[in-house]
């Protein structure tokens, strides 16, 4: 189904099972000059696209793409709800049209802020589709603590959104500092193994035809690290699980072009703005000889990471102390 693309230079298809003249030429971003030690995406590009990607038909083309999203506010929603309390107030940041925030009802939370880059997703949808009252604000996940006061949130969620953000650690401690003492953090964010099959294909294709590999899929968060970030961030109570999203595809063209209308097109700085049509034809052969699937479709594997990490207070359960166990693990086994 959905989330990470990551294709320089594949936004614009021809209708669905028709034959199809692909451009391979992104439009022209302004290129940054100075890079930070942790600027590996423009942010900029990504909000070009994400912009593009929800007003592209009215809307419609995003909306047949909303099935990745989802499927994991979904999942999100289940892990939300076993936290056994009621939000006054729920921020969900990096929203986008607000596939999580649409799920909610009055008994989990009165009002969710919405917070995300792209304008165009955010008003994307009317208000009559949210069973919540919803603030929407255009604000950059990276400057969490712009908008949000220190010690204001009960509870910040995002879904879908972290895999785009330079400064992942930096984020993770502003929305740290941003969440009330014994306020929670919920998110999902793809992992390094997503989209894994187009990696490759892409990779080959290009080494085969032109001599060498460029990054066309985006870098993302190794699923090892995201424990050890939450808690460098100062996180307790860390829960962190691994899910899957399996979808199936015609071929590989479609799988881009559903990126392409999910805003999920390369952002990286030093991407490449051409591919090459014969080094695509490749990549798609060989994705339907490596990976493809009997009755002739090809699968799409979106990794998932979903973590959850509360904010420390002294009402907090805390471990007891070592050897103060009144019952010995032999006495529970027999």
């Amino acid at each position: 189904m959905f989330r990470s693309t990551l294709f320089s230079g594949l936004s614009n298809y021809a209708p669905r099972f028709t034959i199809r003249s692909f451009a391979a030429v992104t439009p022209s971003i302004s290129p940054i000059e100075t890079v930070g030690p942790f600027e590996v995406f423009d942010r900029n590009a990504k909000r070009l696209q994400k912009d593009r990607a929800a007003s592209r038909d009215g809307g419609e083309r995003s909306r047949t793409v909303d099935y990745v999203r989802n499927e994991v506010a979904e999942r999100m929603l289940d892990r939300f709800l076993d936290i056994k309390r009621r939000f006054d107030t729920v921020v969900d940041l990096g929203a986008g049209v607000g596939h999580f925030t649409k799920m909610l009802e009055p008994d989990n939370t009165k009002k969710v802020i919405m917070l995300d880059i792209s304008p165009k997703s955010l008003h994307r949808d009317p208000d009559e589709e949210f069973e919540v009252d919803v603030e929407r604000k255009v604000a950059d996940e990276e400057d969490v603590l712009g908008v949000l006061e220190p010690n204001s949130q009960d509870a910040i969620v995002s879904c879908l959104s972290l895999h785009w953000v330079n400064d992942l650690p930096g984020a993770l401690i502003q929305i740290k500092n941003a969440l009330k003492p014994d306020g929670v953090f919920l998110a999902a964010l793809f992992g390094g193994d997503t989209l894994f099959e187009l990696r490759t294909s892409l990779q080959v294709a290009e080494v085969e035809r032109e001599g060498g590999i460029s990054p066309h899929v985006s870098p993302m968060t190794d699923t090892r690290d995201v424990s050890n970030l939450l808690g460098r961030a100062g996180f307790t109570l860390l829960t962190v699980d691994i899910d899957e999203v399996k979808v199936s595809y015609p071929s590989m063209w479609e799988l881009m072009e559903d990126l392409g209308d999910m805003g999920e097109q390369n952002a990286v700085l030093k991407r490449r703005h051409i591919i090459h049509r014969d080094t695509l034809v490749a990549a798609s052969a060989i994705y339907q000889a490596l990976h493809g699937i009997e009755d002739g479709s090809i699968p799409a594997t979106f990794q998932v990471i979903y973590l959850i990490g509360w904010k420390p207070s002294p009402t907090q359960p805390k471990p007891l102390e070592r050897g103060s166990a009144e019952t010995t693990l032999k006495d529970v086994l027999e």
